[in-house]
């Protein structure tokens, strides 16, 4: 039998954004894995890439060169069906620019409402809702209007809406949106609790490296690539449990 593939590898990926006639590369030949269990910082300036790099590794979006792999499977080659169904169990995004409550709507429909096509019935539907907010300590604002709730909240409830489907990796988009360092901080050691417990990945994306405190592995993104100053040779050369670091290709 063969070695057990990686649950996320990029190799080589490139992504660009076109700026008239002119394409820039936000990923220009990035390459890293991760296994299951490990906590991995990515830490870049705004605009550097990161949430481009989470939005590719949630299949948000595709690669233009070059490969993501969820357990192996190539997610640009997967049929969207099948892409999703994948990625559903697999993969939980937590990011500010995902937030979308309907008018009206409070806490728990926002939850259910990710759980409309798991076959559940209405019941089910709330108790699994109730149990992923108790779970990140928001079970109190369950019955408050969604859109209504502070940045803190959110985050706390877009978490929650991650766990429903109980991932193996987790991404996280920005804490730095929360506003007190207090808040930031707890919700730090509630993705540490969450991944020791639950056996999680957790890739966080931040541009504050305190944010990034206790990451077994910290990578940093900027002009396209995904470095280390210690190294040119190696994409990530950090050793860590649960992280590999990968050869860039020559160019």
């Amino acid at each position: 039998m063969g070695a057990t593939p990686p649950l996320l590898a990029f190799a080589n990926v490139v992504k660009r954004r076109w700026d008239g006639a002119r394409a820039m590369a936000v990923l220009d030949g990035v390459s890293f894995e991760i296994d299951d269990g490990a906590f991995v910082g990515l830490y870049g300036s705004r605009r550097s890439g990161k949430s481009t790099l989470l939005r590719m590794a949630a299949g948000l979006t595709l690669a233009d060169e070059g490969s993501v792999r969820i357990d192996g499977q190539d997610l640009a080659k997967l049929a969207a069906p099948k892409r999703a169904r994948l990625l559903r169990g697999t993969v939980g995004l937590v990011s500010a620019d995902a937030f979308s409550p309907r008018p009206r709507e409070d806490v728990i429909e926002y939850l259910t409402l990710a759980l409309g096509s798991a076959g559940l019935t209405a019941g089910e539907a709330r108790r699994r809702a109730y149990a992923a907010l108790d779970e990140v300590g928001m079970a109190a604002v369950g019955l408050e209007a969604t859109a209504a709730l502070p940045v803190v909240e959110r985050m706390g409830v877009m978490l929650a809406r991650a766990l429903l489907f109980d991932p193996r990796l987790l991404l996280v988009d920005e804490p730095a949106v929360i506003p007190s360092i207090g808040g930031r901080e707890q919700f730090g050691a509630l993705l540490h609790r969450l991944g020791q417990e639950r056996k999680l990945a957790v890739l966080l994306a931040s541009e504050e490296l305190i944010a990034l405190q206790g990451a077994v592995v910290t990578m940093s993104i900027g002009a396209g690539e995904v470095t280390s100053s210690d190294d040119t040779g190696v994409v990530v050369p950090f050793p860590g449990r649960g992280f590999q670091a990968v050869q860039r290709s020559a160019l």
